[in-house]
């Protein structure tokens, strides 16, 4: 698994974009995008976007991290279990 988190300061509030590569049950690769506001619950967007091959996905989830970064938000370190 492959986890890219965000953050960006912005007006005094935090916020966050996460990109996740992942493989599910099905054989498929997914990618996890979710973003909002740092330290609230339950008020952030989820998408997720399933891929065929490891390929595609990997390309998808560094577009969208690099889209990420243009605007403005810094990579922080995540680990992941």
């Amino acid at each position: 698994m492959l986890t890219y988190l965000c953050l960006r300061e912005t007006d005094g509030t935090g916020r966050f974009y996460r990109v996740e590569l992942g493989y599910n049950l099905f054989g498929e690769y997914t990618v996890l995008r979710e973003w909002g506001r740092r330290g609230a619950r339950g008020t952030g967007r989820r998408l997720v976007t399933w891929f065929s091959n490891l390929r595609e996905a990997c390309l998808a989830a560094e577009r969208w991290h690099q889209r990420a970064r243009r605007r403005g938000y810094r990579t922080s370190i995540e680990s992941s279990a």
